[in-house]
């Protein structure tokens, strides 16, 4: 099991930042991808960004050139830092790991209780 503790979140004018954090531990040898999704009311989860353990990333088009997605593999840790935010960025944003267990060869992914982020007009 992986557990994960999600900080961060908070309310911001259009233009502000806010930068999430969300620190893995258990498994976290078993830890190959961490990343962000997000969540409105009414919709599907859609993912935010993605960083492997190799470093590549994988950032959704709508938040291209204002997010970033950075980890330390040392502090079992991603970060999220959301520049120019929009009124459309307010969700619910979750950190989630993509994970595997050799010894039941299952992917496996866990997810953090989520943190809330409005950005107001």
């Amino acid at each position: 099991q992986v557990q994960l503790q999600e900080s961060g979140g908070g309310w911001v004018q259009a233009g502000g930042s806010l930068r999430l954090s969300c620190e893995a531990s258990g498994a976290t040898g078993s830890i190959n991808a961490m990343g962000w999704q997000r969540q409105v009311p009414g919709k599907d989860r859609e993912l935010v960004a993605a960083i492997g353990h190799d470093g590549t990333t994988n950032i959704a088009r709508s938040v291209r050139g204002r997010f970033t997605i950075s980890r330390d593999s040392a502090k079992n840790t991603v970060y999220l830092q959301m520049d120019r935010l929009k009124p459309e960025d307010t969700a619910v944003y979750y950190c989630y790991t993509d994970s595997y267990f050799p010894e039941t060869m299952r992917d496996v992914n866990f997810w953090g209780q989520g943190t809330q982020v409005t950005v107001s007009a």
